[in-house]
């Protein structure tokens, strides 16, 4: 029923809007004239409405089949001066031939006074304009939402690519560290090795999990304490090793393999008096993972650029936990400090 109604009020609108500036301007009151001028111009209009409301539909739909919904400012303004011509055409075809045969008193006037024509072009457009944005409104909404989905999606599609490269660079580097360990633990003691080939197998089935899900800080303890023992078994006797880690971390939610790289370089550049504390502790709604080695005597390049582990690492935390964590280190004249705060949730 509305979709009956609507294109005649539509065109009536317009024409008392017409009307209404027109009369204001020359002081006349149009209600006052013969009725048959008032009939014919209104029955003039309502025509021009359905007419005008039924092309703007079968242009939108003709838009939406040739031309699949994207918002741009070229697809808006396409439409629009589309719309806007077939309107102009339509209003000068009917009302100016109308305003000549109802009010020209002198039949042998060519043409209607300039100020009938402006009003006659003006007014209709500026209804068509509106009708425009209302009608396309949830097209344009729609095709906006969609080109952020589209956007988000693309973002999320280069993130994920981004962050299996990053795992891609550190798991030989992870693997190459164990390996060694192992081969070196083959020439003196076959049966410690092959007790570390197993350890070292459940190291490498925790990675084939899914890195980008979130798992209890407990299973990353226990992985970070297979590895340390692991490690052990290489390092140097006068190693002073110290391990804390709060009881408090049972079930924090966080993204596995963060605490590790620490953990590497760590034993990788221990030297000097052979000293490595490595704690994990709750405190202020965050957890904080800390490790600290003594140097050796000399600058190690690697110790200076906190090695490839490290920088990987903070690629990952700004993919992973934007504007929720901390990262500090600090390379001093015998100490090697680390410290990663999180937000977990």
């Amino acid at each position: 029923m509305k979709k009956c109604i609507f294109p005649a009020l539509y065109g009536l609108l317009v024409y008392f809007t017409v009307r209404l500036l027109h009369d204001t301007d020359i002081h006349q009151r149009f209600w006052e004239r013969r009725f048959y001028i008032n009939a014919v111009e209104m029955t003039c209009s309502a025509i021009v409405g359905y007419l005008s409301i039924y092309i703007f539909q079968r242009l939108f739909k003709y838009y939406d089949k040739r031309w699949p919904v994207q918002l741009s400012y070229w697809g808006v303004a396409r439409e629009l001066v589309i719309l806007v011509g077939i309107n102009l055409v339509l209003v000068n075809v009917i009302f100016v031939p109308m305003d000549m045969a109802l009010h020209q008193d002198d039949w042998k006037a060519w043409w209607i006074p300039w100020a009938d024509v402006a009003d006659i072009n003006m007014i209709p457009t500026l209804y068509a304009i509106i009708y425009y944005g209302i009608a396309r409104s949830s097209t344009w909404l729609k095709a906006y939402v969609s080109n952020k989905v589209q956007l988000e999606k693309l973002t999320n599609d280069h993130l994920q690519t981004e962050l299996k490269f990053l795992k891609a660079q550190y798991h030989p580097h992870f693997l190459f560290n164990a390996l060694n360990t192992i081969y070196f633990q083959m020439d003196d003691d076959i049966e410690g090795a092959k007790n570390s080939i197993e350890k070292f197998s459940e190291l490498i089935r925790y990675q084939l999990y899914d890195q980008q899900q979130q798992v209890p800080v407990t299973s990353e303890i226990e992985y970070l304490q297979s590895f340390i023992d692991l490690q052990k078994i290489r390092s140097s006797d006068k190693l002073q090793l110290n391990v804390n880690f709060d009881p408090a971390l049972n079930g924090q939610l966080v993204y596995p393999l963060l605490f590790l790289p620490f953990v590497e370089n760590a034993f990788k550049f221990v030297g000097g008096e052979y000293k490595l504390d490595i704690k994990a502790e709750l405190a202020n709604g965050e957890i904080i993972f800390a490790v600290q080695n003594s140097l050796p005597n000399f600058k190690a390049p690697l110790v200076e650029s906190s090695g490839i582990g490290l920088e990987n690492l903070k690629r990952r935390l700004d993919l992973l936990y934007p504007g929720k964590y901390t990262l500090f280190t600090e390379a001093a004249a015998d100490t090697f400090t680390a410290e990663l705060k999180l937000q977990y949730e």
